[in-house]
Parts: structure tokens; sequence; C-alpha cells
């Protein structure tokens, strides 16, 4: 706290969130750690996994759905005592309609969402309609900027420095600060091989029943239309002293990017 205070940071938490009532004291006491850090907000997930990937059919997920909404439920009145806001990331589970509905439910000025500006687009949603969708429920953001390529199953999702991807940024970054102008941003920018996103396959609907076709021909124009020129970034068979060199290099390059085109 005394480090972040001199250096002008701020900090904020990640937390376990309880599975049961056995689990509420040692998640109190992450809360208060976080509190005495000097943190504001923490960041949780209620879903382990992306969603397409951990789950086989629909009552899985609405298993584990369920039982991510029961946490919340614990720990909301912990967040209340200690005055601590929760920040659900929106973490390739849940789309935004699901999400909303879970937050009106849980209804607590002390649970909200830590809107990642990249992850939806994996589950075929429009990433500027979701910032539109979270931005009011935003206590944080996790800026990141994100390239893709078709494959045969789909299309390929690529961690990128601020501005080399295809995210609306600066549109993104209005809607937020007009929506919650006190919400700040953290710089997720991960050095790693592509995601691939399988929105081709019969496992990646298991989960989706209602998901209409025009989304996914939507999320396919887009891919079409922002395709990466080029490879995209291949890391892991990189010496370790390459990957951390490229790790440095893009978390500059989106500083620079940040300050210079996004007022940061």
């Amino acid at each position: 706290r005394r480090a972040a205070e001199e250096y002008g940071m701020f900090i904020e938490g990640i937390a376990g969130l309880p599975n049961d009532k056995g689990d509420v004291e040692q998640f109190d006491a992450q809360v208060e750690t976080a509190k005495r850090a000097g943190a504001e907000v923490v960041r949780v997930v209620i879903i382990p996994g992306r969603r397409y990937e951990r789950f086989d059919t629909l009552e899985e997920f609405r298993a584990f759905a369920e039982r991510g909404q029961r946490s919340l439920e614990l720990a909301e009145p912990v967040a209340a005592r200690r005055r601590m806001r929760l920040a659900v990331e929106n973490h390739k589970d849940q789309r935004v309609p699901e999400r909303l509905a879970l937050l009106k439910k849980i209804d607590s000025e002390y649970v909200g969402i830590c809107l990642d500006m990249g992850n939806s687009f994996a589950l075929l949603e429009d990433p500027t309609e979701v910032v539109e969708s979270f931005a009011p429920w935003a206590f944080t953001v996790h800026i990141k900027d994100q390239a893709v390529k078709e494959y045969e199953q789909g299309f390929l999702f690529a961690d990128m420095a601020l501005g080399e991807g295809f995210l609306d940024l600066p549109e993104m970054v209005r809607i937020v600060r007009t929506a919650r102008p006190e919400t700040r941003f953290s710089l997720e920018t991960i050095t790693r091989d592509p995601l691939e996103v399988p929105c081709l396959t019969e496992k990646y609907w298991a989960t989706f029943p209602d998901v209409p076709g025009s989304d996914l021909a939507r999320t396919l124009r887009t891919v079409r239309a922002h395709e990466h020129d080029g490879p995209l970034p291949q890391i892991s068979g990189l010496p370790m002293e390459e990957q951390m060199k490229r790790e440095e290099q893009n978390v500059r390059r989106s500083l620079a990017y940040a300050r210079e085109s996004l007022g940061m």
C-alpha cells in the first residue's frame, strides 16, 4: 500500500469466492487483506474455465452457473460489511443477458462487473455492444486488444499490444468513461499463443441452445473483415528469454498507445 501511494498507483485484489458457508471466513480474510493493501475493488470469477471448453452439456453448465450464484450470495454480505466492491469478470462464461440477470438478482451496490473488453467475442457477442451493456455496472476494466484469423473449426483469437488488433478501443473507452467516469482501467496484455475458438464444432454449441445463427454469422463476418495480416504471434516455442522480451515489448507498446491515443 505504501509503495502504491509512493508511485501514484492503485491496487486491485483478486479473490476466490466461497463455495459454501465453510469458506466464508477465508473469503472474509482475503477481502480484509485486500482492503488493508489499499484495494477498493476485488475481481472474482464465478464459473471456471472457458464455457465452450469446460462443459459438455447445458445441464453441467447450468449447475456451475447456479453454484456461482450461490457463491456470490455468500460473498455479498462480506463485501457489504467490508465496504468492498466485487467485480465479476466476463470470463468467457456467461453472455450479456445471463450476466445482467445475475447481477439484478443479487441486487447489491457491492457486486458489479470486471469488464474485459475482449473476452465476450469468443461467445459470439459484439465487443462494442458488450461494453455498452456492461459499462454502467463496471467497477474495473481489463483493457486489451485482439487479433483474429479463421481456421477450419472457427477462428483464432490472439492477444496483441493495444492498437494492434481489431477492437475499437477509443470508442470502448469513451463508452466506459461516459457511463462511469471513476472506473479505472488495467492493462491485460497476455503474451501467449492464439486461443482456438471452435465455433463451427458441435461441442462448442452444447451450452448455447438459444444463440441465434445471426450471431455466428456476424462474428465470422467480423473475423473476415479484420483478419490479421500475416501469421499470428506464436510464443510457446520461443526460449524463455525471448518470451519475456516479447512480453515487455507488448506492455511498453500498449502503454505508449494508451497515453498517445486514449488519453491515459
